[in-house]
């Protein structure tokens, strides 16, 4: 049986390719792709590469998925035909010291769907042995689609990085940025219960559809001076807590300026190799901030997103604002690129 796959074999080329469905082992499973959405991690790819798909290699990107199993394993237990599933894309060694405290996405020796093996632009995906024994699989709660379902992904790593600033709700939480990311880290930060959310960002159509998710301020700093604003609005305070959720170096020491005494800011976007980033350190000394940053997901922060979602305390089929066909993926790239939009989903019929 024959299948299409949507191939990167460079930057800047992905071609629609038929290739035969996988023949899993008997410690595998054969998934059938339902939904698979654009990353930014994909675009850098599609743009730049990655240092594990070397020259000359071929990969079908995506790591944020949903489907169906259509076949398991005579070796494989607790799964079944016609489970609706999701899967985090790091898959860590699982003997590691990281491993064993839990951290499978900082796995020092990891693979990845979507970029160490095929991912989910594609009809068909083969999840390998080492996902299943590393819990990489979770079933899907009933009321969840499989477009929300692919989103969690991004949504979970916005709960690794909200949870180490751990804000409360007496704290202000300023978010910069004002794309898919941004509208997670919104509605975690209000089911945090922080006091005030606050949205900055330069593309009035997406500060727009920021709006949706409850901010209580959204500043377009494309028209106002952000730390002058902040000051304003704080009186100058400044803000309990600061995600830089765009990947722009100049953000970096800017956000320590805007935090009031004892601050926490997270690094979340992160920059191109090799970027270095000038920060006035005695701001964190003499106003005891506390300056973290964070990777993708563990696990467990994908099973506590997962919840959240299924209980309907985080809403992600606002986040989804265009749809394509796997036979469009080029133009579903395109798009992703333009700014337009929140975020694109390829959808498999």
């Amino acid at each position: 049986m024959a299948m299409k796959a949507a191939v990167f074999h460079r930057p800047g080329q992905i071609a629609l390719e038929h290739r035969d469905v996988y023949d899993v082992g008997d410690d595998e499973i054969l998934l059938q792709i339902r939904a698979a959405s654009i990353c930014g991690t994909d675009l850098r790819i599609y743009k730049d590469g990655h240092f594990k798909i070397p020259e000359g290699c071929s990969r079908v990107l995506g790591h944020e998925l949903a489907g169906v199993i259509v076949k398991v394993g005579r070796l494989v237990s607790g799964y079944r035909e016609g489970m609706r599933i999701s899967l985090t894309p790091n898959i860590g060694c699982g003997h590691c010291e990281i491993c064993r405290q839990g951290y499978n996405n900082m796995c020092p020796d990891y693979t990845v769907f979507g970029i160490s093996v095929d991912g989910g632009f594609q009809e068909y995906m083969r999840i390998p042995s080492s996902a299943i024994r590393g819990n990489n699989i979770f079933e899907l709660p009933d009321p969840l689609s499989f477009p929300e379902a692919a989103v969690v992904e991004p949504l979970s790593c916005c709960y690794n990085g909200l949870k180490v600033l751990d804000p409360t709700p007496e704290d202000s939480v300023l978010i910069i940025g004002s794309g898919p990311i941004a509208a997670c880290f919104v509605q975690l930060a209000k089911t945090w219960g922080a006091r005030q959310v606050i949205v900055v960002g330069r593309r009035p159509s997406r500060l727009a559809e920021m709006e949706r998710f409850g901010p209580d301020i959204v500043i377009d700093s494309s028209k106002l001076d952000l730390l002058a604003e902040v000051r304003r609005i704080t009186r100058g305070r400044g803000v309990d807590v600061v995600v830089t959720a765009a990947s722009s170096p100049e953000l970096q020491p800017l956000a320590l300026q805007l935090l009031a005494i004892h601050g926490r800011v997270n690094f979340f976007g992160g920059l191109r190799k090799g970027t270095r980033v000038e920060i006035e350190t005695n701001l964190a000394h003499y106003k005891g901030l506390r300056l973290t940053g964070t990777t993708g997901a563990s696990n467990e922060d994908y099973f506590r997103s997962l919840r959240l979602v299924a209980d309907g305390r985080i809403d992600l089929k606002a986040i989804v604002s265009h749809t394509f066909a796997l036979a469009d993926i080029n133009a579903a790239f395109e798009f992703a690129q333009s700014g337009e939009g929140l975020k694109m989903l390829v959808l498999h019929e």
